[in-house]
């Protein structure tokens, strides 16, 4: 099984930043594409940014210019830094992570618990 774990949501003024962290642990061989999501109230989850295990990056067009994904390989764990934030970014974030597990060498695909971020003064 793998586990995700968010951390870093929370309150946040217009115009401020924050940084998402995804940590992945459990029975993992290794990870390929690692992603971030996100659901504002009455909206379809949507995509945020997306890094593959080689490093192509890609960013929705609303984020773009003011975020920032990485990943820390030995870490198993993908951050997002946002930057000049919006009332319009306040949304449950999600990671998604995806990868082949240790045992057996199936492919898994994975959902974090989400953690809120509003932007609000």
């Amino acid at each position: 099984q793998v586990q995700l774990v968010e951390s870093g949501g929370g309150l946040v003024q217009p115009g401020g930043s924050l940084r998402l962290a995804c940590a992945a642990s459990g029975s993992i061989f290794s990870i390929n594409a690692m992603g971030w999501y996100r659901q504002a109230p009455g909206k379809e989850r949507e995509l945020v940014a997306f890094i593959s295990s080689g490093g192509r990056i890609m960013y929705a067009d609303s984020v773009k210019g003011r975020s920032t994904i990485s990943r820390d390989n030995a870490k198993n764990t993908v951050y997002l830094e946002m930057n000049s934030l919006k009332p319009e970014d306040t949304a449950v974030y999600y990671c998604n992570v995806q990868g082949v597990v240790a045992a057996g060498g199936r492919y898994f695909g994975v959902w974090g618990q989400g953690t809120l971020v509003t932007v609000s003064s």
